[in-house]
């Protein structure tokens, strides 16, 4: 392997577990909207979902209503931070390599909203060299769009990156992308 150059974080279940605290949002965004679901349910059948599949996925059609909830959860969503852990292992390591040199950036299908918030609550923002989101690709993980967006930012080729994903979906992103990758399990 050639000289690691850049680092490439996953963000939801990779660098912060962010299961439960998306599982309250979105249960709370939805029982305003009179649909009931459990947190079991959420996170078994649509954690890691776009909102628009999920959405989908629970009967709703309509486009802006699907846009109105799902600004309503991310109005919702800093109410359950108390349940946002980092992997403060993955990230100390990530510092430690950033010290070094080497580029850190965070790459996730998440909405940059969302991202964001839980970045200025666990103060991570200063410890990241760049940011991609789901709102800058056209098409998600299992495509590799984001992750070369990034090399590409960065100019760096695959050989010189490392990638840390948790989901399979990710996995096969990072897979496809060439570059090395490592799975994580919170």
């Amino acid at each position: 392997m050639s000289e690691v150059k850049l680092i490439l974080l996953d963000f939801d279940g990779t660098l912060v577990d962010t299961r439960r605290a998306n599982a309250l949002a979105y249960i709370a965004t939805l029982e305003e909207a009179g649909v009931t679901i459990s947190e079991s349910e959420y996170l078994s059948r649509f954690y890691g979902m776009r909102c628009m599949e999920f959405m989908r996925e629970l009967g709703f059609e309509d486009k802006v209503e699907i846009e109105r909830l799902r600004h309503r959860k991310i109005e919702l969503y800093p109410n359950y931070f108390n349940f946002v852990t980092l992997n403060e292992a993955l990230w100390n390591w990530c510092q430690m390599m950033r010290a070094m040199g080497v580029k850190v950036w965070i790459v996730s299908t998440g909405h940059i909203d969302n991202i964001t918030n839980v970045m200025r609550y666990l103060r991570l923002e200063s410890g990241v060299d760049g940011l991609i989101t789901g709102d800058d690709v056209a098409r998600p993980k299992p495509y590799p769009d984001a992750f070369c967006m990034a090399m590409e930012s960065v100019g760096v080729q695959p050989m010189e990156t490392i990638i840390f994903e948790d989901s399979e979906i990710g996995l096969e992103a990072a897979r496809r992308s060439g570059a090395s990758y490592v799975k994580i399990a919170l």
